[in-house]
């Protein structure tokens, strides 16, 4: 088994850490977090019966993994004073300094927004956009239809779009 997994894990890294990547847009935090996504996967590998594809099933495993990350962030950031605040949210000057600050706004605002869609429209989305999953295996993942993962996705993508005009319009 552990050659197995050994194999496992060299396929399947680079995807995974792509996926986790896009979700947090911090490389150490990726790699992190992929890592992690491996041990749980390496830990309930005799749970996992074959009834998706591999990567859906390490992709959702990392969708979770990431979740409980930011819910242990928030935990903590909750209590931490306005210094600290500022300090990790410092931007590196560039040419453009006032687009950096634009880009990095757009991206926190769409970040929240995606949090604070519904559940099934927020893992329909993440699946869809970051792990580059088709709706079938969506589908699979969430153990819905792809129709439905299709529908669920295009209002996931409505709401983010309205959630991102009205914060433009402040």
């Amino acid at each position: 088994m552990d050659q197995g997994f050994e194999a496992l894990y060299e396929a399947y890294f680079p995807r995974i850490y792509a996926f986790l990547l896009k979700l947090t847009e911090d490389r150490d935090l990726a790699e992190e977090l992929t890592q992690e996504t491996f041990y749980q996967a390496f830990v309930s590998f005799h749970r996992f019966r074959g009834e998706s594809d591999v990567f859906t099933w390490l992709a959702s495993i990392g969708k979770h993994t990431y979740y409980r990350h930011l819910r242990r962030s928030r935990h903590q950031t909750e209590s931490l004073d306005a210094g600290a605040l500022a300090e990790m949210f410092e931007v590196e000057a560039t040419e453009h300094p006032a687009e950096t600050v634009e880009r990095r706004l757009q991206a926190e605002a769409a970040r929240h927004a995606l949090e604070e869609l519904p559940q099934k429209y927020r893992d329909v989305f993440i699946l869809r956009v970051y792990a580059e999953m088709s709706y079938a295996q969506i589908g699979q993942a969430l153990q819905i239809s792809e129709n439905s993962a299709r529908v669920v996705y295009y209002r996931a993508k409505k709401m983010l779009m309205e959630a991102m005009k009205d914060g433009n319009d402040v």
